[in-house]
């Protein structure tokens, strides 16, 4: 049923764009649609096969030696004068994990949101969107390394609620909004989530810095606070730079406080149109176990990007260490002995 439920929104999609593009008396306003297909192969090179464990702590490519699925995404966006409504399919285990709280399903409605921009300088947005906090995406053709990174992970996904973008300048823009506690579609009687964002930008638009929040009580009552900081730099046609620092803060209902940060920097370089490289350097500091680890972890991640067209091919090496053992090798049966652990993927990732 998921996957007739899928066909038939992607179909219904199709006869809208075929519609738009026959009737011309009925043409009002501008209808986008686009998307992606990303699969992917990992091998862990631990292989521990007998206790069945794959070293994978991040998002989307929990497997070894195994071809996956990432997601395959269909986003129809509508634009008629002042108005515009979003709607953003996917399906696969990246929609899977990606919208984890409604579980039992491949096929997710990643966005879908409604749009009023009074004037070119104030937008309402109103439904599901994704995360304005952290650096990397959901979407796998987006991001230049095909693995997640630690701090994606363990933040938010998505929001459901209301925001204001407000452009104030050339050089300052910012929203506020409100939503459902973090990664919720529905949420009856439980308190709302605060967010908020601050928009630098220097004047030749090659430098960019974002100042991020959210905040609020969960479901359970805690008190969770994330300040999350993002740059980024067009040093030259040929080299760029990233960097993300975030921390987020968590203090349960008459419990005490505790809280994880993570701090990643990402060089780019593009030789030429065709090839590119990008060297990933995170560490995450999670010595609260508000994340699960209860240890700090450094991740380097080296990748490769082909692009043919729109298809970009991306080999990737990965190296995953830790201050405590917890990566399993194939000799260990119940509890983790190694403190890094290596991977190789290759993804590849089409989009329209």
């Amino acid at each position: 049923m998921k996957k007739i439920s899928f066909f038939i929104l992607t179909v219904i999609v199709s006869q809208v764009v075929f519609s738009q593009n026959t009737d011309s008396a009925s043409k009002k306003g501008n209808l986008s649609l686009t998307g992606s297909v990303d699969a992917y192969y990992r091998y862990n090179f631990a292989n521990a096969k007998d206790s069945m464990h794959t070293n994978n702590y991040t998002s989307f490519t929990n497997s070894h030696n195994s071809f996956e699925l990432g997601m395959a995404s269909l986003k129809a966006d509508y634009t008629i004068g002042k108005v515009q409504a979003v709607a953003d399919l996917g399906y696969g285990r990246r929609a899977e994990e990606f919208s984890y709280n409604d579980e039992g399903t491949l096929a997710a409605i990643k966005q879908a949101y409604v749009a009023y921009a009074p004037s070119d300088k104030v937008k309402f947005t109103m439904g599901k969107w994704m995360t304005h906090v952290g650096f990397e995406l959901c979407d796998a053709y987006l991001n230049r390394n095909y693995s997640m990174d630690y701090m994606f992970s363990y933040g938010p996904f998505f929001h459901t609620g209301l925001k204001a973008d407000i452009t104030a300048s050339k050089n300052f823009a910012f929203m506020l909004g409100i939503a459902n506690p973090t990664d919720m579609v529905t949420a009856s009687f439980a308190k709302k989530h605060f967010l908020g964002q601050v928009h630098l930008t220097s004047n030749n638009a090659k430098l960019h810095a974002y100042v991020n929040y959210m905040g609020g009580e969960d479901p359970s009552e805690a008190t969770i606070n994330q300040v999350d900081v993002i740059i980024t730099d067009a040093v030259s046609s040929k080299f760029s730079i990233g960097y993300n620092g975030s921390v987020k803060s968590v203090k349960p209902d008459g419990g005490s406080s505790g809280s994880w940060w993570g701090s990643a920097l990402y060089l780019n370089y593009d030789p030429s149109a065709v090839y590119g490289l990008t060297a990933r350097g995170e560490y995450f500091s999670d010595k609260d176990g508000v994340a699960g680890f209860g240890t700090d972890i450094f991740d380097l991640t080296l990748s490769g990007n082909v692009r043919i067209g729109n298809l970009t091919i991306m080999p990737e090496f990965r190296l995953d260490a830790a201050k405590d053992p917890i990566f399993y090798k194939n000799s260990d049966k119940l509890s983790p002995t190694a403190k890094s652990t290596g991977s190789f993927i290759l993804g590849a990732a089409f989009h329209f």
